[in-house]
């Protein structure tokens, strides 16, 4: 809201309570675009496009993760960080070690659906841009559903570029986008 007072986001490293927090946020989104895939084999090639597409009405998606799968890895995150809004926490991230040297992966990243467009994940990706600067590495990863499109722009718009896909990565047959940063 125009002339609304923006309240401090403090992002600090996540602590066991907050899991409990996180596990109620409302992780689903809306959207009215996704990126559909169309994959063709001829004359030995193989030909994979990508076009944005406009859907005949919004529809909400469910997060392909749950909670207890959180709570069961987050000590094993190399980076697990939250961000705060007058001491509540409203988004988290986490950074887990790829298999390629010195690349980064963000395995989670959510901003609680009420407060979102609000520089709550702006804050959450800068701060771990800088400490994957400062930790040494070269590349950031974020993967996304091909149906989230607010995500996919919300990484364009952070200077993530798309990489690659996998069309056998989500549990539930969602296609998994791949977005990469240069550090």
């Amino acid at each position: 809201m125009p002339g609304a007072k923006r309240h401090p986001i403090v992002v600090r490293p996540a602590r066991s309570d907050d899991i409990r927090v996180i596990s109620t946020f409302d992780h689903s989104y809306s959207t009215d675009y996704v990126w559909q895939v169309n994959v063709r084999e001829e004359q030995g090639q193989i030909n994979t496009t990508f076009r944005q597409a406009r859907l005949p009405r919004s529809v909400r998606v469910l997060y392909p993760r749950d909670a207890e799968t959180l709570a069961a890895v987050w000590t094993q995150r190399r980076l697990f960080i939250v961000a705060e809004v007058e001491n509540q926490v409203r988004g988290y991230l986490s950074v887990m070690e790829a298999t390629m040297n010195d690349t980064g992966w963000v395995a989670e990243f959510a901003v609680e659906r009420k407060v979102r467009r609000q520089g709550i994940g702006a804050a959450l990706i800068s701060s771990t841009v800088d400490w994957a600067r400062n930790v040494g590495l070269r590349r950031l990863l974020i993967e996304v559903q091909s149906k989230n499109y607010p995500a996919i722009s919300f990484c364009q718009k952070h200077g993530f570029a798309f990489c690659g896909y996998n069309d056998l990565y989500f549990a539930n047959q969602d296609i998994a986008l791949f977005f990469g940063m240069l550090l």
